[in-house]
């Protein structure tokens, strides 16, 4: 075989070079010409560029499938498999002509490189590597190598989700490109997908989608490195792998490139990278990517044309003859020859194919495409199925093909199935477009023609359904026609721009919604923006219009209009004037922007002084004067709660008036606070945690809100968790007693139930709990008011300060019933307490809840027992626990021995000197208070009183020394102090009122 290269020109180079452009102005420059493409969707775009240029009349195309050829035609336009043995036009090209080395279409590429010429011009397009393969098979040829137009750049690894736009994502199997555009509709709106099992019309129809803005993704297989056209920018590889018709290989450098050059067209610099689960390429594949810089091909697949019809066996033989020139190889077996074979073996087939005719005609036969990708066999039965009527009845029984047909004629279904329906009308399209094969071709042609449309349509229209999202396609493309964008917003927020939801405003914050994001994002907003700014004034004439009802101040300093947050509080130099911070977006300014912030520190201000409106009107209150005044200030600046100990001196000084005035104002002095009883509830207690919060940066420390259910349930103490912030208790109004705490108002109640015990004279009716006048038992009452256990008690007591005298349970009963019952003329505890001085009522107890009422005892009252244990039971002594008897602390209890140290260890808060001494040296108030005495109280023996009418000797357990035989304490002696001058009778007091009751019934 003698081949020449002689009026052949090679057109070479790497993608984007403008070979095919080249092609078709040569083309119309001749009288007529053909040019062959590699696929049927390439064809259609030359076809409709050359329509454009010399009108339809003038242009035909051919393919397997379809043929449209005007009367007189002067071009054609086919798919390579197409194109004719013979031409006698002026003009021929022959596009990606490096696909000859392919090994499943190569030899039909070869055959038409090496036979097919055009009377004046012969063009050869493809890739650079075919330079040396084509100057060795066609010496002579003119070979032009034309230069990249843009550059290719390396991009790297990105994920699917930050790929730019105008990127087209290659795989090689349809499962994995299904995938990958789902992934991207619901993360970037939609994408286009291209597959080679699609009609072409299906194929056009996607590629539409994505030229004309509607997507800005598109998901393909290696189908687009065949010259198509598109307006890529990036290329990325989610496969670099793929079944090649016989074994999974991976692309080697120049197939990569292929795929690769279709980033960036004309003038317009394009780039190539990897994504999913590819691993980066390495630096020299970079490298040679984008310099162009391929292995040449050195071999072409070959394949005779000079077929042997003499016998079925002759054909056979003669498709396996070797090439006749170096530069060749013979082609394995393709789909046409697969088929060959399996016929071959059928009887039925050798006993038709018995002459040259037939032969040719079973050859012909074979050529019918697998468009079902289905095994050989079954594509071998359908190919024996119509050689046996072509044999037997000289056309296609029409009958079995339209029942075929009308099988496929169905647009329901899902992808997969009309995909399906699609792959075999194909077949008989291709049927009825073989001359010959038909009785009536030109009905066949038109109706399966219908069909397939008709098919191809539903398919584009379910993947269109099922990979874009229609209003965000919709959406990018009108921004990127820059048109003016129309947006609304719902009742509820939703922020929409023309029909698809972009983000949801709440108060006058707006937040785009997730998954947009890039240009187009900001694109979006701007749009959105300006319905924000007419939406943003209308919100905030309603709010500043608004009623305090619609607004609400959260437990995170959240203040919330409509359920939506509007502002946040935030620390100021006055506690009970938080700072206001306006959560909102820049559009929201000037006239717009002080009414809301105005409103908002309305609403607040009004919360704060209705919600805690006794210690807002004690801020303002202009009635008090000096100490009075000074003490307000401290209790608001404290929000609510003193301990007194810390005031001690200050409440000494107070005059009955100044006392006074300050209980007009709710204040309560108690044994151990001095606080606002009506501040003891949740919602006061819950505004004033946030403000101490919010002072002290304590909205996110351990324990923030966690005590406030505690009070809404009525709790009187709770264990402490030592892991929340201490203050917290305080804020909610428990005092923090180590391992409890209790409410402060619940132990004002304990306070008021203790002083009577250790007031309480022998000689006189015994209330429930009186020992000896300078010591108690905890009581049930006591247990009831704080709702705890005998160990709780103890706990409790201990961090009030209370240290427990340690006595056998029989010395105690013993000492009790030893206690003669008061006589008819002793003195009652009501008439002691009444005798109390209206200096100590305005001080420790002046507005104490009404002591719980002592039950006289009588005089055989014992201490139980515990009850026996079970080992008792059983004839083992019992170990009957220890009365305590509880006492003020003193300053020698950590260095006392014996039974006493088991009330010595100190428990809760730290006492200081002064608490400890003011618990001894006061019997009308609880220990624990620095430095309060008792001033000038009567009541006690005359025997044990001092000048200052404070008691003596055994009634003060700090001076008291246990004598070293008897252990009973002894009397101290004091030296005598001067009387102390008379304060001044509060009238308001209710022991004054019960003095001055007494009066009137003695006279």
């Amino acid at each position: 075989m003698i081949l020449s290269g002689r009026g052949v020109t090679a057109v070479l180079g790497p993608t984007n070079t403008g070979k095919t452009h080249y092609a078709i102005e040569r083309m119309v420059a001749h009288e007529t010409g053909v040019i062959g493409l590699p696929l049927r969707l390439l064809a259609r775009e030359v076809y409709a560029r050359l329509v454009e240029k010399v009108g339809q009349h003038n242009v035909a195309l051919v393919t397997g499938e379809e043929k449209i050829t005007p009367h007189m035609a002067r071009f054609s336009v086919c798919t390579v498999e197409a194109m004719p043995r013979e031409t006698r036009a002026a003009f021929v090209a022959i596009d990606e002509v490096q696909l000859a080395g392919d090994l499943e279409r190569g030899h039909i590429f070869t055959d038409r490189v090496l036979h097919l010429r055009g009377r004046d011009e012969t063009l050869l397009l493809g890739a650079a590597t075919m330079k040396p393969i084509l100057e060795q098979l066609l010496p002579g040829i003119h070979v032009i190598e034309r230069p990249r137009l843009s550059q290719l750049f390396y991009a790297g690894s990105k994920k699917i989700t930050r790929l730019p736009q105008r990127t087209a994502i290659v795989a090689f199997s349809a499962d994995e490109v299904y995938a990958i555009a789902e992934l991207i509709r619901r993360q970037r709106g939609g994408a286009a997908v291209v597959l080679g099992a699609l009609s072409p019309r299906t194929r056009n129809a996607q590629v539409a989608l994505y030229q004309e803005g509607d997507v800005e993704y598109l998901v393909a297989t290696d189908a687009i490195g065949m010259g198509l056209n598109l307006d890529v920018d990036h290329v990325a590889f989610a496969q670099d792998r793929k079944f090649d018709g016989y074994q999974f290989r991976n692309l080697n450098p120049a197939e990569l490139a292929q795929i690769a050059g279709r980033a960036g067209r004309h003038l317009r610099d394009g780039t190539f990278g990897v994504t999913g689960r590819v691993d980066p390429f390495d630096d020299e594949l970079v490298k040679r990517i984008e310099t162009h810089q391929f292995d040449p091909v050195k071999v072409l697949q070959w394949r005779t044309t000079h077929f042997d019809y003499s016998s079925l066996q002759a054909l056979r033989q003669s498709l396996d003859a070797p090439p006749p020139i170096p530069g060749l190889t013979r082609a394995l077996p393709a789909v046409d020859q697969q088929a060959l074979e399996h016929l071959s073996r059928y009887p039925d087939i050798r006993e038709l194919a018995t002459t040259p005719e037939r032969v040719q005609k079973l050859w012909e036969a074979c050529a019918l495409p697998d468009y079902r990708r289905i095994a050989p066999a079954q594509h071998a039965d359908l190919i024996s199925t119509l050689y046996a009527d072509l044999v037997k009845r000289g056309t296609v029984n029409e009958d079995f093909m339209a029942d075929q047909v009308r099988r496929a004629d169905r647009t329901d279904g899902e992808i997969d199935t009309l995909s399906a329906r699609i792959a075999q009308i194909r077949t008989w399209t291709y049927v009825s477009n073989r001359p010959g094969w038909l009785a009536d071709p030109t009905h066949w042609q038109e109706k399966t023609r219908e069909i397939e449309d008709r098919l191809s349509d539903a398919l584009h229209e379910r993947l269109t359904k099922r990979f874009v999202d229609r209003r965000t396609s919709v959406l990018m493309k009108r921004l990127r026609e820059n048109a003016m964008l129309e947006a609304e917003i719902s009742v509820n927020g939703d922020v929409f721009v023309e029909g698809h939801h972009v983000g949801q405003l709440a108060g006058f914050r707006f937040t785009l919604a997730s998954g947009t994001e890039g240009p187009d994002a900001k694109a979006a907003q701007a749009a959105a923006q300006k319905a924000l700014a007419l939406e943003f004034e209308a919100r905030a004439a309603r709010l500043h219009a608004a009623g305090n009802a619609d607004l609400a101040l959260g437990s995170d300093g959240t203040v919330r209009w409509l359920g939506d947050p509007v502002a946040r509080l935030a620390a100021s130099d006055h506690i009970m004037r938080p700072r206001v911070i306006l959560l909102s977006d820049e559009q929201l300014t000037g006239n717009a922007r002080d009414h809301v912030a105005a409103r908002v520190e309305r609403f607040v201000n009004h919360h704060i002084a209705t919600v805690l409106k006794p210690l807002d009107d004690l801020s303002r209150a202009e009635d008090l004067q000096g100490l009075a005044k000074g003490l307000a200030f401290q209790l608001v600046e404290n929000l609510g709660v003193l301990f007194r100990r810390d005031v001690a001196d200050d409440v000494k000084s107070l005059d009955q008036d100044a006392r006074a005035s300050m209980r007009k104002h709710g204040i309560r002095f108690g044994a151990y606070h001095i606080f606002m009883p009506a501040l003891l509830k949740p919602a006061p207690a819950e505004l004033i945690t946030l403000l101490w919060a919010l002072k002290n940066d304590g909205l996110d420390k351990p324990g923030y809100g966690d005590l406030i259910p505690i009070l809404a349930a009525g709790r009187t103490s709770v264990v402490t968790d030592p892991t929340y912030e201490r203050a917290f208790y305080k804020l909610a109004g428990f005092r923090f007693l180590g391992k409890r705490a209790v409410r402060i108002d619940i132990l004002e109640r304990l306070a008021d139930l203790i002083r009577p015990l250790l007031q309480w004279k022998p000689g006189t009716p015994r209330p429930d709990g009186a020992y000896d006048g300078r010591r108690f038992t905890a009581t049930t009452a006591m247990l009831s008011i704080l709702g705890a256990t005998p160990d709780d008690m103890e706990e409790i007591l201990k961090g009030l300060g209370y240290r427990a005298d340690s006595v056998k349970a029989e010395e105690a009963a013993a000492f009790l019933a030893a206690q003669a019952p008061a006589t008819a003329a002793a003195e009652t505890p009501a008439e002691a307490n009444a005798e109390t001085s209206d200096e100590h009522d305005a001080d420790a107890s002046d507005e104490s809840d009404a002591p719980v009422a002592a039950a006289e005892t009588p005089a055989a009252e014992t201490v139980e027992a515990p009850a026996p244990t079970e080992a008792a039971a059983e004839g083992e002594p019992a170990e009957i626990k220890p009365v305590l008897l509880w006492r003020p602390g003193s300053r020698h209890d950590n260095q006392r021995q014996g039974g006493n140290r088991h009330g010595g260890e100190r428990q809760g808060e730290r006492q200081d000197r002064g608490e400890r001494r003011g618990g001894d040296r006061n019997r009308g108030q609880q220990a624990g208070e620095r430095g309060e005495r008792r001033e000038g109280g009567r009541g006690g023996r005359p025997d044990q009183k001092g000048r200052d009418g404070k008691p003596q000797g055994g009634n003060r357990p700090d001076r008291g020394e246990r004598n070293e035989r008897g252990g009973k304490p002894q009397q101290a002696k004091f030296e005598a102090r001067p009387p102390r001058k008379e304060k001044p009778i509060d009238p308001d007091s209710p022991f004054a009122k019960l003095a001055a009751l007494k009066e009137q019934l003695k006279k």
